[in-house]
């Protein structure tokens, strides 16, 4: 009786975990690559290219693709490195820095009155007065609302130019040097994420959220997708980039599992 008893409890218990485990929806923050996929004006797309599609001669279907892309394009993470010297590289971001606890920070009634809006401490008081203190060491995402325009490339970053010249041209939003410095000093955040193509807002010429976050070595996100899905907070994300020895970035599959 007493073994029944334990098989039962153990049953019952394994049911529960089930159940609560099927009720957390799975969001995909990443958008696909292909030869839509938004990439920096001085950038090349992204290439898949065929070697073989088809039956074989020996009778089974076979395909096999190359493909060819730089580090930062589409959804990607910025390593440290990539705006300052001996910092953590795409291979040395420790796991525990890409996977947590996470919130989201909506701003998109500002960015949609101003291409060149930043984020910053008035929006980052307005979320924790509705939900409280940031937790430390979570994950934050900014929403600007963005994402709906892609891959139009002149709506979702101002300009559909390619080249050098076109850099000044670029207009979307992004977070302020100082919103970066609270949310790394004041509330010890492990990553930051965007639906922009840069953590900078297109005008800037000194990147200087990128240069102080990765000095601190804070995981950065990029063209992350589908944010208008998201709670403000009671998710967690997921960020697995391709693993890139010495890379300053790389594409990557980014998701949020709803508590």
């Amino acid at each position: 009786m007493k073994l029944n008893s334990l098989i039962m409890l153990y049953l019952f218990s394994l049911v529960l975990v089930l159940s609560a485990q099927e009720k957390r929806e799975i969001i995909d923050l990443t958008y696909a690559f292909d030869e839509s996929t938004i990439f920096w004006p001085t950038q090349e797309g992204f290439q898949l290219i065929e070697d073989f599609h088809g039956m074989t001669e020996k009778g089974y279907f076979y395909s096999s693709y190359r493909f060819k892309t730089a580090e930062h394009g589409g959804t990607h993470l910025d390593a440290p490195n990539h705006f300052y010297e001996n910092r953590l590289t795409s291979d040395e971001i420790p796991l525990e820095n890409l996977i947590g606890n996470a919130v989201a920070i909506d701003a998109s009634e500002e960015c949609e009155k101003n291409r060149d809006y930043l984020f910053g401490l008035t929006d980052f008081e307005k979320w924790e007065e509705q939900n409280g203190k940031i937790p430390e060491g979570s994950i934050v995402l900014l929403k600007s609302g963005y994402g709906k325009y892609w891959p139009d490339r002149e709506k979702y970053m101002g300009t559909d130019e390619r080249g050098e010249a076109a850099v000044a041209k670029l207009h979307f939003p992004g977070l302020s040097e100082e919103g970066a410095k609270w949310l790394v000093n004041e509330r010890k955040v492990k990553a930051v994420g965007i639906d922009t193509p840069s953590i900078d807002y297109g005008q800037s010429k000194y990147f200087k959220s990128h240069v102080f976050l990765c000095e601190k070595n804070i995981p950065i996100f990029e063209n992350v997708a589908n944010m208008d899905l998201l709670p403000q907070k009671g998710f967690e994300v997921i960020a697995l980039p391709i693993k890139i020895k010495g890379g300053s970035g790389g594409p990557a599959r980014i998701i949020a599992i709803i508590n």
